[in-house]
């Protein structure tokens, strides 16, 4: 996991600061313990199926609201302007864009949003373009958990 600066955001684990449907001992928020936080939104963009759908499980049982997918880049920019999430877990590898121009124009489009870059390679292949990058870090696929995604969004 990589992050381009910033310590990590407490996550709570109390009943009281979870949705009721995903109020449970396993289960995570990604935000700042008040009773009154809603879960944080989450776009995920993966021309995998397979990865969307493994990626889904694993952060909604960490207590994130998964609001919308996307298989390319041109899906990306429409389901992030009509969901506004607050987060998008975006592949660097798409097969109509390059991840790294799909974070540029998403943050062109929402300054506010925090956008996590994923890929099957290990960071190593993406060092200096990530360097140059806006998006708040790096999570390789086989690394993504709720709390590597929350303490990267937070940075």
């Amino acid at each position: 996991v990589w992050a381009m600066s910033g310590p990590p955001n407490f996550v709570c684990r109390a009943p009281s600061c979870m949705p009721a449907s995903r109020a449970s001992p396993d289960a995570l928020h990604a935000r700042a313990c008040h009773d009154f936080d809603m879960a944080a939104t989450v776009l995920i963009v993966d021309d995998h199926a397979a990865f969307r759908s493994l990626a889904r499980a694993v952060l909604e049982a960490d207590g994130f609201d998964v609001v919308g997918e996307a298989s390319d880049g041109a899906a990306a920019l429409a389901a992030a302007r009509a969901l506004a999430p607050e987060i998008v877990l975006l592949d660097v590898a798409l097969p109509d864009m390059d991840g790294f121009a799909v974070c540029e124009a998403l943050l062109d489009d929402r300054p506010g949003s925090a956008v996590v870059l994923t890929s099957s390679r290990n960071i190593s292949a993406y060092r200096r373009r990530l360097h140059h990058s806006r998006a708040r870090g790096f999570i390789p696929k086989h690394e993504l958990t709720g709390p590597a995604l929350a303490s990267l969004a937070s940075a």
